[in-house]
């Protein structure tokens, strides 16, 4: 059966090196810090694309407008495998979405039923009191079973749309893969998702992501912490 190459790359290592770190995010406005193994991260995307499944859109949209605002927060980062997971493109608007999913200052119904707010919490808290037709991703996510199907996607089937640009999973994987641990500052939605999951997952690397203004003191402060590479 054919699989994305990124998806593939962590459920193959979360068989094998399921305790080892995947990504570590900062919130340095905020002071939160998260890391999540391979195994965690690859049981919040089953979770996740179970969640797709339940409503509906596989083989669908997932809009991710979340990869606008927050590119490198690690809820974001989980939504396109779990969509690659049930054959779905993945896209930074919402305009032809079959879900959507958005943060907690942006929860508004762009798909009734199918309109996911993300706390963006460090511990992954769940928000209260969203307006009818958003639901609580991480409560329904949490509600999902652990183990999910994989539907079929082939290299040349299409991953990632930004407006008339579709790129293949293929050619969203054409990253060189890195085999250390490294320091990611999000750039744009595309960009920084290569960087922070893509790359590592081929190269069996992992990376700590940062988030938030900072001085360039405060940034080498968290690459030595975390002894990534230069």
């Amino acid at each position: 059966m054919d699989v994305p190459a990124a998806l593939a790359a962590l459920q193959r290592r979360a068989r094998t090196e399921g305790a080892e770190p995947l990504l570590t995010h900062y919130d340095l406005a905020g002071g939160g810090r998260t890391e999540l193994s391979v195994a965690t991260f690859a049981n919040w995307v089953n979770k996740t694309a179970n969640l797709i499944e339940d409503v509906g859109a596989d083989a669908g949209q997932v809009g991710l407008p979340l990869a606008t605002s927050r590119p490198g927060h690690w809820m974001t980062l989980i939504w396109p495998l779990a969509a690659w997971q049930r054959e779905c493109t993945v896209s930074p608007s919402a305009d032809h979405a079959d879900v959507a999913v958005v943060g907690p200052d942006d929860s508004q119904p762009i798909v009734p039923g199918a309109t996911f707010a993300c706390s963006l919490h460090p511990l992954g808290l769940g928000l209260r009191d969203l307006p009818p037709g958003v639901l609580d991703y991480t409560t329904e996510a949490l509600a999902q079973p652990d183990r999910a199907g994989t539907l079929p996607s082939g290299p040349n089937a299409p991953a990632w749309i930004d407006g008339a640009t579709v790129l293949s999973h293929a050619e969203v994987a054409d990253v060189t893969p890195v085999a250390e641990r490294v320091l990611v500052r999000p750039s744009d939605a595309l960009g920084t998702l290569r960087a922070a999951l893509i790359a590592p997952l081929l190269g069996g690397g992992s990376a700590v992501v940062v988030e938030g203004d900072a001085d360039d003191a405060r940034v080498e402060a968290v690459r030595v912490a975390e002894r990534c590479v230069e």
